[in-house]
């Protein structure tokens, strides 16, 4: 492996960091209502288990209640039984048509908890990085040895590494900065 390639390697691992930290921030709920909670919670269809947008169309009233409404009237039954076990923790309303989850507003120290969840996601997918740094540094380590890499090339492939680790964990101290401000805003 080329130092070109451990270093378009690592961007794109970090990459799928920053994406999955990004994810697992999206499925926080924020006091309003947000058709992404529901992405975690599969509904057995069939006897496959299939993701609840892929077999409703769910919409936001008013800002606190998602509607569900299935492409299949036969799934309503199955669905509502997936929510009322997934870990969403939201009443499900059933009148027959669509089903209903009224979001309720957030309490302080609900929020508080929620903060805290969104910086251990932030801190994972920073160690995620470094991890990816690390690996890297190591791969052009290995490279210098087995193809006399000059220490002065090493050097500057090794601070591109770092440009790199910087610039994704700048990205992800972002992303969690705006998350907190919007699960802290009432």
């Amino acid at each position: 492996m080329s130092a070109d390639e451990i270093h378009a390697l690592a961007e794109e691992k970090m990459k799928k960091a920053i994406g999955s930290a990004q994810y697992e921030m999206a499925a926080i709920r924020t006091g309003r209502a947000n058709p992404l909670i529901l992405d975690r919670v599969t509904v057995d269809y069939y006897g496959s288990p299939t993701a609840i947008r892929q077999m409703a169309n769910v919409s936001v009233q008013e800002g606190q209640t998602l509607v569900i409404q299935p492409y299949d009237k036969t799934a309503l039954v199955e669905i509502e039984k997936a929510l009322s076990k997934s870990d969403i923790n939201l009443p499900v309303n059933n009148d027959g048509q669509v089903l209903r989850l009224n979001v309720p507003p957030l309490t302080e120290e609900r929020r508080r908890e929620l903060v805290k969840m969104v910086k251990k996601i932030g801190e994972e997918g920073k160690v995620a990085i470094r991890n990816i740094r690390r690996d890297a540094t190591g791969d052009l380590e290995k490279l210098k040895k087995s193809e006399n890499l000059p220490e002065d090339e090493l050097k500057t492939r090794l601070d591109k590494i770092q440009k790199l680790t910087d610039k994704y964990t700048q990205q992800l101290d972002q992303q969690v900065g705006e998350k907190e401000k919007e699960v802290m805003e009432v």
